[in-house]
């Protein structure tokens, strides 16, 4: 019985949470204006991977021509700094807007109201979890992929694959390594400083090239280049993009 009413006082108190995150997000909407009526919003989500994916995607659309913001990081962050972001990127003349998304930012509500673009997840790797469980961690992802994202795009070789397999986008849906994908990983080089990489992309094999050393370089440029590719850039600006980034 107990344990009944702590469950109904905790269920009481994330009602109320999220009641508040949504006024949040319709005052700070009115706020700065709605920017992203202008813009489309790409989200990279997954517990590792999330910033080096950001930026190849950042890169990647800067070769391709368009203006674009980048707000990428590992640590989750308030509502109010990602809509000042969005309004910052506006007045910038940005039409794409490129966001990590943090289990704990997704748990907090802070993407509430926002229309999705794309939606994109690295992996799911349950020993970097630090202050959520597991099924806490999928829960929250879940708030993402739920809110109709245009385009999902998935890891087929994450261990967890079949945890988000269900989740699709409105127009369309890709996954991306090394058996059974949209963008496959044909065969890959570690270098000290580098990493290279043959992709098969939908209608043509690429050959893309990395500052970032390691093998998760190489399903973190094969997410890169399954968003490109979802979205209807041209190879070219895939492999001049992922070329281009380099990390501090």
């Amino acid at each position: 019985m107990e344990k009944r009413e702590r469950s109904k006082r905790k269920n009481k108190n994330g009602g109320l949470k999220s009641k508040s995150q949504k006024l949040k997000a319709g005052i700070l909407k009115s706020y700065y204006g709605n920017p992203v009526k202008d813009m489309k919003v790409i989200a990279i989500t997954g517990t590792t991977g999330k910033v080096t994916v950001a930026h190849y995607v950042h890169e990647i659309l800067r070769a391709s021509g368009e203006q674009v913001a980048v707000l990428a990081s590992d640590q989750p962050f308030k509502m109010g700094m990602l809509h000042k972001f969005l309004s910052d990127a506006w007045k910038a003349g940005a039409n794409y807007v490129i966001v990590t998304v943090p289990a704990g930012s997704l748990k907090e509500n802070v993407f509430y109201g926002l229309p999705i673009h794309v939606a994109a997840m690295t992996n799911f790797v349950t020993s970097s979890l630090k202050d959520m469980t597991a099924e806490e961690y999928i829960e929250s992802e879940k708030t993402l992929f739920d809110m109709k994202p245009e385009i999902v795009v998935l890891n087929h070789d994450d261990a967890n694959y079949e945890k988000f397999e269900e989740f699709t986008g409105k127009k369309e849906t890709l996954n991306y390594g090394q058996t059974g994908s949209d963008v496959k990983i044909l065969n890959s080089k570690l270098y000290p400083k580098g990493t290279e990489a043959t992709l098969s992309m939908r209608t043509e094999i690429i050959s893309v090239a990395t500052f970032v050393p390691g093998e998760t370089a190489v399903s973190y440029m094969a997410c890169a280049a399954a968003v490109a590719e979802a979205m209807g850039v041209k190879t070219d600006a895939i492999i001049d993009g992922i070329a281009e980034y380099q990390p501090e």
